[in-house]
């Protein structure tokens, strides 16, 4: 049996005063569950801010989604999650799975490494290794030989900083990792990671696909993509600096090296 949360007004409401029923109720329903609400209260007061300083018409647009996300923090209710049928506040018992299948956004990167496929997966399947490169991760805590815990970086507008539940559904050694989050995390993740030998002398393709829902829905991802927060580009990048630890030893960068300038002079990067 499924028991619907209502609002104490509709509760107290007579017959007859929401209409059609079903329909009203399914409308009025809050369908945004409570982290996401602050994340989104977070996301409206930073967008606004931005957009009415930038005094243009793409600035009063970015306003308008910063309104936008004040009333889907403060009501609860988010219209596009309707039309989707997705309810975080009343959760399902969904896997991850189905859930990303219906309304998750899909990325995918492969990599040329000149490395054989056990090294990289070796070094890969030690999860503690992973914020080496992966830049927006902070940590990776292992919990036991199937389940971890994930906390990395997020965009301002969600927060500064998320954390998950994941637990590997696959584990070929040598040539594929699959994992997915757990009930109850604020991102619904999918995804895999395959080490294949590449054609001719050219080490291994390693190719990373995933499905995910972010924080704050569609909506989410399109913010941080506004703010150069892209996650295809994150995934490009992560798997360019696993290439060059895996055969370089180390990640190169450019502080503290001497450049040159147009008069010949050197400056040093900091």
């Amino acid at each position: 049996m499924t028991v619907l949360e209502l609002d104490p007004q509709q509760a107290a409401a007579p017959a007859g005063v929401h209409g059609s029923g079903s329909a009203r109720r399914q409308a009025s329903r809050r369908n945004v569950a409570n982290g996401e609400r602050v994340a989104s209260l977070a996301a409206s007061s930073l967008l606004a801010a931005i957009g009415l300083s930038r005094g243009n018409l793409p600035g009063l647009l970015l306003a308008g989604v910063g309104g936008g996300l004040l009333v889907r923090g403060a009501s609860g209710r988010c219209p596009m999650y309707q039309a989707l049928g997705v309810d975080t506040a009343h959760p399902r018992g969904d896997t991850a799975e189905a859930a990303v299948a219906a309304h998750g956004i899909h990325v995918e990167q492969a990599y040329l490494i000149n490395r054989p496929a056990s090294e990289l997966y070796a070094f890969w399947r030690n999860f503690t290794n992973l914020p080496t490169f992966m830049r927006h991760l902070e940590r990776v805590e292992i919990v036991d030989e199937r389940h971890s815990r994930w906390v990395a970086k997020a965009p301002r507008v969600a927060g500064g900083t998320i954390s998950w539940d994941a637990e590997i559904t696959r584990d070929e050694p040598g040539s594929l990792i699959a994992w997915h989050s757990l009930p109850g995390s604020r991102v619904i993740t999918v995804g895999e990671i395959r080490f294949s030998k590449a054609l001719g002398d050219r080490g291994t393709e390693v190719r990373v696909s995933m499905e995910y829902i972010p924080p704050i829905g569609r909506l989410g991802h399109w913010v941080a993509t506004l703010f150069g927060e892209s996650p295809r580009q994150q995934m490009h990048d992560d798997l360019r600096d696993f290439k060059r630890l895996m055969e370089l030893g180390e990640i190169p960068t450019t502080t503290g090296q001497s450049r040159g300038t147009c008069l010949g002079h050197g400056t040093r990067s900091t």
